[in-house]
């Protein structure tokens, strides 16, 4: 494994020159992790959403190779930054169907550890972004730690090599930030999953 980290590390880093060879090799070797990720979200939505796992992940790759100004240390700080995106792209695709609908449902995700839909409503995509914004108001970390677990699909190891904090920091951050979002939301404070 780690072997195939330094492959895409170097991928990463080649890309970065924008030569479509690099681009080309760098999109096959995270184009499986991409989906799976994309897959995780959408399994959430309701079953006849429009937006596809392969549409997401063409999105979000396309923005993520557009980043000129970003340079790839590694396999995580990829995952980081799509992140952020495939939660933009996420965010808008809910904002742009309730626009088109004034109003109706809203798309749902759930933030469930383990990517499943549970019985029990699901969180607003909308919602949780605007939380998300409140709550890196109040703690950046803790939104950051979301983001990258719930949008990015990072282990609680990941998340903490990407923002160089101890694991049981980021575990008791994200405890608390769940519990939070909860509150916020007006949900119940009960989320699968313990780290």
């Amino acid at each position: 494994m780690a072997d195939a980290n330094a492959d895409i590390t170097l991928l990463l880093r080649a890309a970065a020159s924008g030569s479509r060879g690099d681009l080309d090799a760098l999109m096959v070797a995270m184009y499986d992790d991409l989906r799976r990720l994309a897959a995780a979200h959408l399994r959430s939505e309701r079953p006849d959403h429009t937006l596809q796992p392969t549409a997401l992940v063409h999105e979000a790759y396309a923005k993520l190779v557009n980043q000129r100004t970003t340079t790839w240390n590694d396999r995580l700080h990829f995952f980081a930054v799509a992140s952020q995106i495939i939660r933009r792209i996420l965010v808008d695709h809910a904002r742009n169907k309730e626009a088109v609908k004034r109003g109706g449902g809203s798309d749902r995700l759930s933030l469930d550890e383990q990517r499943v839909p549970s019985p029990q409503r699901t969180p607003d995509l909308i919602a949780l972004d605007e939380a998300l914004e409140q709550l890196a108001e109040l703690d950046a970390i803790q939104s950051r730690i979301v983001e990258l677990r719930f949008f990015g699909g990072c282990t609680v190891e990941e998340v903490s090599e990407i923002l160089q904090i101890p694991r049981r920091t980021v575990e008791r951050h994200w405890q608390a930030a769940r519990a939070w979002l909860f509150e916020r939301m007006g949900d119940s404070p009960e989320m699968s999953g313990d780290a």
